[in-house]
């Protein structure tokens, strides 16, 4: 986790003075993730492709203005997220119909949000979570990794609701604590997690 958190603060720090080398190392880290993310709401190869040059380009037009104390995988989100619905409003024409597709875009977008985040929270502290109870991490992971809701999990593990959502309250207050010296990114992951239910 602490090698990964370095290994990007160095690639940020030479992006930043305009190492080539570390653009096409980010490039190659996160290009694939953009891409998937713009087309699960474009459906389209040619489209999805233009986000990530767009994303990457501004990444290197405003490289300057990075800052090594936070990860680079969110800012790229944000490019991407803003330049996909820019797309997806100049296809719409009507008003009713960019109302709709507003909607549903923030619907679609919370989802894949959160998905992104649980996994950039699992990598980042797979240590700690294992460093949890038994019970608490096994409620852990079937809330935020399989995606299950409180009822399910307690049907499963035969359980309480309220049992598990305060395994779960446990769980996280416990990886707050762990992870307190950890990138500042990860307390944003885990206020998000915390208000999920």
């Amino acid at each position: 986790m602490e090698q990964f958190q370095y290994i990007e603060t160095d690639l940020v720090v030479r992006l930043s003075h305009g190492d080539e080398a570390a653009f096409a190392a980010v490039y190659e880290l996160y290009s694939r993730r953009i891409y998937y993310f713009a087309y699960r709401f474009l459906k389209n190869k040619e489209q999805s492709e233009e986000i990530v040059s767009e994303s990457f380009l501004n990444l290197w037009v405003n490289r300057e203005k990075l800052d090594a104390s936070y990860p680079i995988g969110p800012y790229l989100y944000t490019m991407a997220r803003r330049q996909t619905l820019n797309v997806l409003r100049s296809i719409a024409t009507s008003k009713a119909a960019q109302e709709k597709l507003w909607l549903w875009f923030n619907e679609a977008h919370n989802e894949t949000e959160e998905a992104i985040l649980v996994a950039d929270l699992e990598r980042f502290s797979e240590e700690s979570i294992i460093k949890l109870p038994q019970q608490q991490q096994q409620v852990f992971r079937l809330s935020r990794r399989d995606g299950l809701s409180y009822d399910e999990i307690a049907e499963r593990l035969d359980i309480s609701r309220n049992t598990v959502k305060n395994h779960l309250v446990r769980a996280v207050k416990t990886l707050r604590v762990q992870l307190s010296r950890s990138h500042l990114s990860i307390f944003l992951l885990i206020a998000f997690l915390l208000q999920k239910k």
